[in-house]
């Protein structure tokens, strides 16, 4: 997968278009991932011993991987992958051609 824990995206299309946020999970089988601020719902929660209030919390929900970009120099970019000189594997960015870590 091109996105993984810790990228910093941005949300192309759907109700936060144009928002960026930090990738918190990937589900790698759903190609699903929840960034953090963005994708918001509100989940009614019954009290517990961890939360005798209950009441209605809110939370992020995931996004599929599509709606998202990833961010390199502020601006989002495709992701391809390339292999180096000594064989190894590493993603780059397709409008300034860096390298990613």
């Amino acid at each position: 997968m091109k996105i993984k824990k810790g990228d910093t995206v941005q949300v192309t299309t759907g109700n936060d278009t144009g928002k960026t946020g930090r990738v918190i999970k990937v589900y790698l089988d759903k190609d699903r991932v929840v960034v953090e601020g963005v994708n918001i719902v509100k989940k009614h929660a019954r009290p517990t011993q961890d939360n005798p209030q209950g009441g209605i919390m809110e939370k992020e929900a995931s996004i599929h991987i599509s709606n998202i970009m990833l961010v390199v120099g502020g601006k989002p970019t495709r992701v391809g992958f390339k292999s180096l000189e000594n064989g190894k594997k590493v993603k780059f960015a397709k409008t300034t051609g860096e390298v990613i870590n």
